[in-house]
């Protein structure tokens, strides 16, 4: 580990974390721990804690750290829970230094069992919620994800309760999309 990436990691979240009011601590602490760079490929370790979207595979992006930090607070993870990562690997290594049971998968290869996650995250913008991923919700689970139609993208919180699945936009975020879950072309007059 270079002292030069630990103390980026400091930096990434001194700067862009707190000041973003993510006050809970044990994201702040994970985030400390994990080598976001380990992500990438070797060409792109230098810019792993620039306040960026980066991409680590084609058509796969890495969030902001402030953006996945401000969604995974909001998810309110708890240790224990079983937490699905979707095409999000440093969010998923943050959730498992937080003590959760995670599960790595693609987004093109979300596993079909129904109501068996806790929480489900995914780094990178989709056009809107996949209907099988809502569906995958536990009761009381919870699905983080960024959703965009356009230039803008919303950060969105799904929770499953009552059989129902409700959201809430949290703020703004324009990451790309995920290779597959662009918008699709609608017919116009």
């Amino acid at each position: 580990m270079s002292a030069d990436f630990a103390a980026a990691r400091d930096n990434m979240v001194d700067s862009q974390v707190r000041p973003s009011d993510v006050t809970d601590l044990r994201i702040q602490d994970a985030m400390r721990q994990i080598s976001r760079e380990a992500f990438l490929p070797p060409a792109k370790a230098p810019v792993a804690y620039a306040d960026a979207e980066i991409e680590y595979a084609q058509g796969r992006w890495l969030l902001r750290p402030r953006d996945v930090a401000k969604l995974l607070q909001a998810l309110a993870p708890l240790s224990g829970e079983t937490a699905l990562a979707i095409s999000a690997p440093y969010a998923g290594a943050v959730l498992d230094a937080m003590g959760l049971e995670v599960v790595s998968c693609d987004a093109a290869q979300v596993p079909a069992r129904p109501e068996c996650w806790s929480l489900m995250v995914c780094e990178g913008a989709v056009s809107q919620a996949p209907a099988p991923w809502l569906k995958a919700l536990a009761p009381g689970g919870r699905l983080g994800l960024v959703e965009r139609q356009g230039a803008l993208g919303r950060a969105m919180i799904y929770l499953k309760t009552g059989g129902a699945v409700g959201s809430r936009s949290l703020f703004n975020s324009t990451p790309p999309f995920l290779a597959g879950f662009e918008p699709r072309p609608a017919f116009v007059f």
